[in-house]
């Protein structure tokens, strides 16, 4: 099958994927015994055995990831504690609170960060007054206590905590380490290593080129920042995970300097086309300076200029009512970050049924930013069943202290997923990527013959290899599972 247009061939496409995994000889008759295998196996498996089933599930590929908060704290601080590893860099945490009056203190002004574990590389500790230094502590020196309360101020794990703390917080803590290309791109490989390990095969994440600096606080180029990513990408350790990256732009919506920096975006985009393949607006929906149809002037300037670059648009996710959503796709999305309040909006639910759209949906990340108090009243199986394109994603799952394994294991316990709905949002992940033509049909032809295995190895009833869960938040879930 040749691509010749997302926009004019996505539903053709996977429609003939999934007419051709079910309908070759004998695809039909095995995706029937399947979706009966698959029925029987959720009412009768341990959560053990769930687990190890949606481990070993072929995922296709995670659109929703934000690649600074998909890390884990353990990651962050092994990184980080460590010049060595990490390119010559050494980092301070706060680990006190003085009433310093210093020229570069910043409790008193109006965006104060004036908290525990704020993090800062040493050429921003130099410029420090002795009095705000020693509020600070080397990363490579924390007690045990002080580095447990750091490993805990970068994860969403107290009951108190929610979107409020880590809107505020959890990402001004990161501080420094984020500027840091060496420790972004070894996070990278991490995170590509641990999706070999889940059966992810693609990852589209959101990652800037721009803002990082050297050791001495020096500017570093983005042509420089993403000549260290290919470098990684190509490197043996990358290929052996046979994970695809891909990566896009994030603008926050709110900020002063937005339209700058999507014209900016639009440019490195343009020049980068095999790495970087679409941007996203991001930051809080509810701060009404980064409304959707801010940019729509802006866009449709740049639209002037340049062929198409893709949006993929934080939209929807707040707990009122609004056209967000709506306004979102008019001004070019063809893919929603969240979506939750669309089904507040009969007139945007239409459209999504009836588009070319896809919802990237993150479960856990709507439950520990508490848009929703309760898995059931989340409304993806609505979207799902109602016929609007979803595929599960991960959002900030290092801040969760969850995988993308969990997000299946949530929604097939939840929701009661039949086979048939698992591998149209699985195919949907691919099928709605951001890939250009050549590579999305390999990884369609990759996912067809993985899933095939899949299902002939569970039809022949093979076991699988029990999975120990990795992250707290699926204990937290099912207390079951790590109990067993």
């Amino acid at each position: 099958m040749v691509f010749i247009g997302f926009m004019k061939y996505l539903t053709y496409t996977v429609c003939v994927f999934l007419f051709a995994f079910f309908s070759q000889s004998g695809a039909a008759d095995t995706h029937s015994k399947m979706e009966a295998w698959f029925k029987n196996f959720k009412t009768t498996a341990t959560p053990q055995q769930m687990y190890n089933f949606v481990r070993a599930l072929p995922k296709g590929g995670d659109l929703h990831h934000h690649l600074t908060g998909s890390m884990y704290s353990e990651w962050w601080y092994e990184l980080a504690s460590n010049p060595a590893s990490n390119g010559g860099y050494e980092y301070f945490t706060r680990v006190e609170l003085l009433p310093c009056r210093g020229y570069n203190s910043d409790e008193f002004s109006p965006n104060s960060q004036f908290f525990y574990f704020k993090t800062i590389q040493k050429s921003n500790y130099e410029t420090l007054s002795a009095c705000e230094k020693s509020t600070y502590k080397s990363l490579s020196e924390l007690s045990p206590k002080e580095k447990n309360g750091f490993l805990s101020s970068i994860r969403l794990d107290e009951p108190h905590e929610d979107r409020k703390e880590f809107f505020e917080r959890h990402w001004q803590r990161l501080g420094d380490m984020t500027r840091n290309p060496i420790i972004r791109s070894k996070l990278l490989l991490r995170k590509m290593q641990s999706y070999k390990q889940q059966n992810v095969s693609y990852l589209e994440t959101i990652s800037n080129p721009s803002g990082f600096v050297h050791p001495d606080g020096s500017y570093i180029a983005p042509e420089s920042v993403l000549t260290l990513f290919k470098d990684m990408l190509n490197s043996p350790e990358a290929k052996a995970t046979g994970v695809t990256v891909r990566f896009q732009i994030s603008i926050l919506r709110f900020s002063g300097f937005a339209e700058k920096a999507l014209v900016s975006a639009f440019e490195f985009i343009d020049n980068n086309r095999d790495y970087y393949v679409a941007i996203n607006f991001v930051g809080r929906e509810d701060d009404g300076r980064g409304h959707p149809l801010r940019f729509l002037k802006t866009l449709r300037e740049l639209r002037l200029h340049f062929p198409k670059i893709n949006l993929s648009i934080h939209g929807g996710e707040s707990v009122e009512p609004n056209k967000h959503v709506k306004d979102t796709l008019l001004i070019g999305a063809t893919r929603i970050g969240h979506g939750l309040n669309s089904i507040m909006d009969p007139d945007t639910l239409l459209l999504l049924r009836n588009g070319k759209y896809l919802i990237e949906t993150n479960l856990i990340s709507n439950y520990k930013l508490k848009y929703i108090t309760d898995f059931k009243k989340h409304p993806f199986p609505e979207y799902l069943r109602v016929g609007i394109p979803v595929a599960l994603s991960t959002d900030d799952n290092g801040m969760w202290d969850s995988t993308f394994s969990d997000e299946f294991y949530v929604a097939i316990k939840e929701y009661n997923l039949s086979w048939q709905e698992l591998t149209e949002m699985i195919t949907n992940s691919i099928a709605f990527s951001y890939l250009d033509d050549t590579s999305k049909e390999e990884h369609m032809t990759q996912l067809d013959k993985s899933l095939k295995k899949f299902m002939k190895a569970r039809l022949a009833n093979k076991k699988l290899t029990d999975v120990t869960p990795e992250r707290s938040f699926i204990c937290e879930y099912d207390n079951q599972l790590c109990e067993s």
